[in-house]
Formats: structure tokens, sequence, C-alpha cells
């Protein structure tokens, strides 16, 4: 299950009691897996989150809900965050997004209709509705 790709604690717990193992097995299981490096929630949440901004599928309250299903502990996520926030900006990540999936869009030429369906897709990926606003016109403007 590890060879694809990461998965936290509690997705191997979850994982292996699916398969009919038993409680205890699944402990001592994930235990030595963690003992051994196999499985970490402190590594799985730094690919999560990087991979996440870096291909624009994730942004902040949305990045934090993504983990927190995944079963990233809370303390971690706020750790792991506060160092993306520090690391990336939130408006750079915004045109990129912008960029790349609506090229060439124009605030103030688009229709209504438009304007909301840019907004509310850049909504749902997480980032905040005051940040994009001032994105799509600042960038009109320049």
């Amino acid at each position: 299950m590890l060879v694809a790709r990461d998965h936290t604690t509690a997705k191997m717990r979850e994982k292996l009691a699916a398969r009919g193992f038993n409680e205890a097995a699944v402990e001592m299981a994930v235990a030595r897996l963690e003992r051994e490096g196999w499985l970490s929630d402190r590594r799985f949440a730094e690919r999560f989150a990087e991979t996440a901004v870096a291909g624009g599928r994730f942004f902040g309250p949305r990045l934090c809900l993504e983990m927190r299903r995944r079963g990233v502990p809370a303390e971690l996520i706020d750790e792991v965050l506060g160092r993306l926030r520090q690391e990336h900006d939130e408006q750079d990540d915004l045109r990129c997004v912008l960029e790349r999936r609506f090229s060439g869009f124009s605030f103030f030429a688009a229709s209504d209709r438009e304007k909301r369906r840019v907004i509310a897709f850049l909504q749902r990926r997480g980032f905040g509705l005051g940040t994009i606003m001032k994105v799509l016109k600042v960038e009109e403007i320049e």
C-alpha cells in the first residue's frame, strides 16, 4: 500500500482494518511502519501540501480541509500550512492559477456570469474573496 504513495497513520489504520485485520495487529503494523520510517504523517503532510499548491489544486482553507479529510493531525496541519504561507505568496499563486485556467480573462470586460464563474472556481480552490477581487481588479489596471 505504501509503494505507490504515502498515507497518514489514520488512513493506514483504516485500510488495514478494512482488509479484516484485528485492532491489535493493525496497531502493531502501524507502529512498526512508523518506527522503520515507512509511514510518516509529517512527510505525507509536507508532500501533499507542496504538491497541492504547486499543482494549483488546493490553497488556504480548502487545503486545510483536504488534509484533515486525509487524517493529518490538526497541529501538524497548522505547522505545515504556516511554513507554506511563509514560502508562497497567495496573490502570486492566484495569478498563476488564473493565467493557467483563464488565460486572457479580463474582469472589466467579462459578463457578470463569467465573473461569477471565475470567482467561484477560485473560491473552490481555497482563495479568499478579498484576495481574488484584489488580484482581478489590480491585474486589469496594470
